[in-house]
């Protein structure tokens, strides 16, 4: 078990007992007051609840995604609770995301009741006191190579982003006042001075 970051907690899973996707799924649902992701390489990775703050700013980023995606109509926003398979094997619960309708319709009933086959077109992953900005870039850059068209990196604090496109370096944004990617999302603009400052 390693202890070295403080944002998660590391189980090094064996090999010799490999763990199904829908056994893992099982694992997560009986131990909902954490969240759980997997590594490629098949370790456990848990990490605690988020503060207030983080919790409050990750509301107001899933509150503008949603209205403008209810408008657009092409696809669906998910919250940090659900879990998405990558194609690398890895377990992944991104702070927000969003898939186009097109990919979820090839689902079945069955696929979107558990962690979803598939990674995110858009991924949002906004960074807490704790978590380390390593472990996040490693993480979208995962992301990025498993197929999201777009990851934004946000940093409330340092009021930052990394912006993520498919395999160019990552764009960083010094205290923007909005983001927007019309090639993925056109016509959503997400205010981020909304969430430099905590509103409560």
């Amino acid at each position: 078990m390693n202890h070295a970051n403080q944002d998660s907690v590391v189980l090094h899973w064996p090999p010799s007992l490999p763990i199904l996707d829908y056994q893992f799924f099982d694992f997560c649902q009986v131990n909902k007051e954490l969240r759980i992701e997997r590594s490629a390489s098949g370790d456990c990775e848990i990490m605690a609840p988020t503060g207030g703050a983080t919790s409050w700013r990750n509301s107001r980023l899933i509150t503008q995604l949603s209205i403008w995606s209810d408008l657009d109509g092409s696809g669906i926003v998910f919250d940090s609770s659900g879990g998405f398979i990558l194609p690398n094997g890895a377990i992944r619960s991104p702070d927000v995301s969003w898939v186009k309708k097109s990919r979820l319709a090839k689902l079945t009933p069955k696929q979107k009741q558990q962690f979803l086959p598939l990674c995110p077109d858009v991924v949002i992953e906004l960074r807490s006191p704790s978590d380390s900005m390593k472990n996040l870039q490693d993480k979208m850059r995962e992301y990025s190579e498993n197929g999201a068209c777009l990851g934004w990196l946000i940093d409330p604090e340092a009021r930052q982003i990394l912006v993520f496109q498919g395999h160019k370096p990552p764009l960083n944004l010094d205290q923007p006042t909005f983001l927007s990617a019309d090639e993925v999302l056109p016509g959503f603009r997400l205010a981020l001075q909304t969430l430099w400052d905590i509103g409560f």
